[in-house]
C-alpha cells in the first residue's frame, strides 16, 4: 500500500470563512487532519503592535465551531497557526479562550496542545550581541538592543517541530502562535516519514486554502493527498476547479521566488516539478526537492509604536493644476512645513512626518508604477503622523485649509483645489505602528524560543 497523508485546509485565513459544505465534502474525503492558518502580516504591522485581532470574535468562532466539530467527530487532529494575526502570546489566550468557549458549549473533550512563539528581550539581546542575529534584507534601520527593548511585540516564527513534539504529547488540538504557513501542514507528512519536498511543497499549496484555483470568488477549503513522490490537490467545492496553471502560479503567491520557498528546517525547491491534471477538478504534481538546512534559523518579526496619525484626502479635477501637479505639490509640501514651523516652533519638525499619496499618480504602486501618465483626476491623500495624537489633529486642521486654497501661477484671487468628501475633514488614525524586524535568529534548540503548554478540555 502506498504510504501516504491526506490533508484538509478549512481555508486561507482562520475568520475568512468557507463554505459550510465544502467543509463537509473535505471531511467525506477522510482526511487525517484538518489544518488552518490564522495569522499573516499582510494587514500591516497594526495587529502584531497592538496585540489585536484582524478579524471579529463572531467570525473566528464560526469557523472554529465548524472546524472543531469535524476534527472531533472524526478524531483526527486539528492544527491552527498564528492564532489571533499576530501570533504573539495574548493573541493566542484569546483564541484558546474562544476554543474553550466552543468546547464546553458543544459538550467537546479533547487533549489541547497551545504554542506560545513571543520573544522576550532578555532572550534576544544576547542573542544579539552573540552574533546570532541577521538582517534577512537590507533594514532602514539596525537591529540594535534599543529597538528590541522598544518593540511592543515580537515573535518567532515556529517551523514543524513545535507541532510535531505536541502531537507527539498526544494533542488532538492545537493552537499556535505565529508559525511559518507551512509548517502547519507540513508537521503531520513529514512525522509520518514521507518525502519532505512532497510534504513541504503541498503545505504551500494548501496554506491559503482554495487561493490555488482557478477564479477563487471567496475563501473555501483545499484537499491535498501526499506520497513520497507526488501529492494530489483538488477542491472540495464542485464549483470550483484546479487547474496545472493554477497550483503552479500560487508558488509565487507572498513570496519572492516560484522555485525557492525557506524554512526553518531548510529549502524547498521547485523548478524541476510538473502540474498535471488528473481530472477536470485536480492536479498531481511531481519533481520537488528538499535541501535541509546546515543552520537552523528562526524568522522574527517585530513591530513598534510609529506614532500617532491624522490624514485628509480630496479629489483633484483641475486640468491646469493636472498638468503642472508635481510643482503643485513640491509648493504645497513648502508651504505646510513652513506653516507648521509658524505655529509650533522649528523644533516641531522632529516631531512629525508629512506623507502624501496620489491616486491616479503611483498610489497604488508607488516608485515601481510603469504609467507615468495623469488622468482626468487624483486622489490626493494626506497623512501626517507625530508623536502626540493632539499634534497630529492641529497639523491636519492646519494643512487641510491650505491644501484646499494652494494656488497655482495661472489663476487670480481665492478658488478651491480639493474636493474633500467629508465635514471635517482629517480623519484621526490613533496610534499606528511598524514593522522593526526582518531578522533571523539562530537558537541553540527550538525548544528556547517556543513553549508548549497542555490543557484537558471537557474533562
Amino acid at each position: 500500500m502506498v504510504k501516504q497523508v491526506r490533508a484538509l485546509s478549512a481555508t486561507g485565513m482562520l475568520g475568512s470563512g468557507f463554505r459550510e459544505s465544502s467543509l463537509l465534502r473535505g471531511l467525506d474525503m477522510e482526511p487525517d487532519f484538518i489544518g488552518c492558518d490564522a495569522g499573516s502580516t499582510d494587514s500591516g504591522p497594526y495587529y502584531l503592535g497592538t496585540g489585536t485581532a484582524h478579524f471579529s470574535d463572531d467570525a473566528v468562532s464560526r469557523d472554529l465551531r465548524l472546524i472543531l466539530r469535524g476534527g472531533r467527530k472524526q478524531r483526527i487532529p486539528v492544527i491552527i497557526g498564528s492564532a489571533g494575526t499576530g501570533g504573539a502570546d495574548g493573541q493566542v489566550d484569546h483564541v484558546v479562550e474562544l476554543v474553550c468557549r466552543i468546547a464546553h458549549a458543544e459538550g467537546m473533550r479533547f487533549r489541547l496542545g497551545i504554542i506560545y512563539a513571543e520573544q522576550q528581550a532578555d532572550y534576544l539581546i544576547p542573542q544579539l550581541r552573540r552574533g546570532r542575529i541577521t538582517p534577512l534584507t537590507k533594514t532602514p534601520e539596525p537591529l540594535t538592543e534599543e529597538v528590541i527593548r522598544r518593540s511592543t511585540h515580537i515573535v518567532g516564527m515556529a517551523g514543524i517541530e513545535p507541532f510535531i513534539e505536541a502531537l507527539d504529547q498526544g494533542a488532538e488540538v492545537i493552537i499556535a502562535g505565529r508559525s511559518s504557513d507551512t509548517s502547519i501542514f507540513a508537521a503531520i507528512p513529514v512525522m509520518r516519514g514521507l518525502n519532505p519536498a512532497s510534504a513541504w511543497h503541498a503545505a504551500k499549496i494548501l496554506e491559503c486554502g482554495a487561493a490555488c484555483v482557478k477564479q477563487r470568488q471567496y475563501p473555501d477549503c483545499l484537499f491535498a493527498v501526499i506520497c513520497d513522490d507526488a501529492f494530489i490537490v483538488e477542491p472540495p467545492n464542485s464549483d470550483y476547479v484546479c487547474t496545472p496553471v493554477s497550483v503552479a502560479s500560487h508558488n509565487l503567491y507572498e513570496n519572492d521566488s516560484p522555485y525557492t520557498l525557506r524554512e526553518p528546517a531548510g529549502i524547498l525547491h521547485t523548478e524541476h516539478c510538473r502540474y498535471e491534471a488528473v481530472s477536470d477538478r485536480a492536479v498531481r504534481v511531481t519533481g520537488s526537492t528538499f535541501e535541509p538546512a546546515t543552520v537552523y534559523t528562526v524568522k522574527l518579526e517585530g513591530a513598534e509604536l510609529a506614532g500617532y496619525q491624522s490624514l485628509f484626502f480630496g479629489a483633484i479635477r483641475d486640468p491646469m493644476i493636472l498638468k503642472q501637479f508635481p510643482t503643485w505639490l513640491k509648493g504645497l509640501t513648502e508651504t505646510l512645513h513652513r506653516r507648521f514651523a509658524e505655529i509650533y516652533g522649528e523644533e516641531v519638525g522632529n516631531r512629525y512626518q508629512l506623507h502624501f499619496r496620489t491616486y491616479g499618480l503611483n498610489g497604488t504602486m508607488g516608485p515601481l508604477e510603469p504609467e507615468k501618465r495623469i488622468g482626468h483626476e487624483v486622489c490626493l491623500v494626506v497623512g501626517i503622523l507625530a508623536d502626540e495624537q493632539e499634534l497630529a489633529t492641529n497639523l491636519a486642521k492646519s494643512a487641510a485649509h491650505i491644501a484646499v486654497h494652494y494656488p497655482i501661477p495661472e489663476w487670480s484671487g481665492l478658488i478651491t483645489a480639493l474636493a474633500f468628501p467629508h465635514s471635517p475633514p482629517e480623519l484621526n488614525r490613533g496610534p499606528v505602528y511598524r514593522f522593526n524586524m526582518n531578522h533571523v535568529v539562530q537558537p541553540d534548540s527550538y525548544k528556547e524560543m517556543f513553549r508548549i503548554h497542555y490543557e484537558s478540555i471537557g474533562n
